[in-house]
């Protein structure tokens, strides 16, 4: 039996994660800003769910519920950055009131919550880990730069923060999902209030893009998160895990162009920039 916290657990994936372990028979801290969205939950599972307030940009909820988690569990095994919300606009349109708070949630809160829990983590063995980021936490694309720039941040502290916790036994998974049929399009993405015509035809397409494609994800959302269960109880889990045929179809994309680009440009931006060996 494993002991979860789950930041952001009162909808979506997070929630849908949420329902997966308990039903397993884990412990699991189930956290939200509203945590009476969570009451259903903790009364089928009395035994095994311990229900939290926590806004990860409040210190004070912050070390509360890691008390909270320790107190009645006594460690903590897997730890879930999953609370976050999303941007569309240019990065011209997006103003610093509709962006810093995005950076607040998506990245520092997330910092925030894994040092706090790193010293109650670092007490047990084989923790994991698991931080929500996103197909566009890989590539960036017309409008969604602010939230992808946000998600870029988390992979690369991500990766450092593997290469530090990994001697100490435990490991770090990047969740990079497509589109699942969530209600993220619905409760969880903002938009810039700023419309400006020159980007009509690239960010104005995807100003249109939740109206028209919210309910026709592909992504199942009870299929992701036994992926990332399974991730999680891997010997070996992965750094990185991409959830969704589009998600893995974007990042190999990124992938050739960048392979394309070192091919075309390291015999004149390689060795050739260097001073010569010896000198």
């Amino acid at each position: 039996m494993k002991t979860w916290l789950i930041t952001g657990c009162s909808t979506g994936l997070g929630r849908t994660l949420a329902e997966h372990v308990l039903a397993r028979g884990d412990n699991v801290v189930l956290t939200a800003r509203r945590p009476e969205q969570l009451s259903e939950l903790a009364a089928a599972y009395p035994d095994t769910a311990l229900v939290a307030k926590l806004d990860v940009t409040e210190a004070a909820d912050i070390a509360a519920v890691v008390a909270a988690t320790e107190a009645r569990f006594g460690g903590l095994d897997v730890l879930v950055n999953n609370a976050g919300y999303g941007l569309i606009g240019a990065v011209e349109e997006a103003t610093p009131e509709e962006y810093r708070p995005l950076f607040e949630v998506n990245l520092f809160g997330l910092i925030e919550m894994t040092r706090a829990a790193l010293p109650l983590m670092r007490k047990g063995t084989g923790g994991r880990i698991v931080n929500l980021s996103s197909t566009l936490g890989f590539m960036g694309r017309a409008g969604f730069g602010l939230y992808s720039s946000a998600k870029f941040a988390v992979e690369g502290l991500s990766e450092a923060l593997a290469a530090e916790v990994e001697p100490l036994g435990m490991n770090v998974i990047i969740v990079e999902p497509g589109a699942f049929r969530t209600d993220f399009l619905d409760r969880s993405l903002a938009v810039a209030e700023t419309s400006i015509d020159a980007y009509a035809d690239t960010v104005g397409q995807v100003r249109a893009y939740p109206e028209a494609f919210n309910g026709n994800q592909r992504g199942n959302p009870e299929k992701g998160v036994a992926m990332i269960a399974k991730a999680v109880d891997s010997d070996t889990p992965p750094l990185r895990l991409a959830l969704g045929a589009d998600s893995y179809a974007n990042n190999r994309s990124k992938i050739d162009r960048a392979l394309g680009d070192f091919d075309t440009w390291e015999g004149d931006a390689g060795e050739a920039v260097w001073f010569p060996e010896g000198s």
